[in-house]
């Protein structure tokens, strides 16, 4: 019993630390207070695209508000998104496939981008506040973008204003959603 009881203790020690040296992605902010947390879920949301970045490759996903305005024909038709509108953009460095070497799939995850409609919350940034979060594959853990990235990114709420200001007529969101 206490050989048992011993093995099963060095097994919670092992989960414990295994669970102490895991990032919280949940608990990252930019400054203004912009939170991965707001995100929690992207990962299932609807996709609405997919694109090439440089030499990036990416999948745009909206929540249900989002995906919504789309279907109304938002921002197409020049209206504005609602309030509570989320778009992730996820950016993974390409690979080819092992198996099938002529196709190019996902490999490492490059960084994350977020957005969000809150037009009382970002009242100088077209309504809109901005994060983006840099992955690094090798400890598995996410921080905020900063200007030494590239491409360089201003790491508060407001970084992806001066981009998206090319777009505004379409408020803000440069991404169509996808016939499907």
């Amino acid at each position: 019993m206490i050989p048992a009881m011993a093995a099963m203790i060095g097994v919670f020690a092992i989960a414990g630390a295994w669970a102490v040296s895991t990032q919280d992605r949940y608990s990252l902010k930019v400054p203004n207070g912009l939170a991965f947390s707001e995100f929690r879920g992207y990962e299932t949301w609807q996709v609405v695209s997919i694109s090439q970045d440089g030499n990036l490759m990416s999948v745009i996903l909206a929540n249900p508000v989002m995906i919504n305005a789309y279907l109304a024909g938002i921002p197409a038709n020049g209206k504005p998104v609602p309030d509570g509108a989320k778009l992730a953009k996820i950016h993974w460095n390409p690979q080819k496939m092992t198996s099938f070497p002529a196709a190019t799939v996902p490999g490492t995850e490059h960084d994350v981008d977020f957005m969000v409609k809150d037009s009382k919350r970002f009242t100088d940034s077209g309504g809109w506040g901005w994060a983006v979060f840099e992955y690094n594959a090798g400890s598995d853990t996410f921080r905020p973008g900063t200007l030494a990235d590239m491409p360089p990114q201003g790491n508060d709420a407001k970084c992806g204003f001066a981009c998206h200001t090319i777009v505004k007529t379409r408020d803000y969101v440069f991404t169509d959603y996808a016939h499907k």
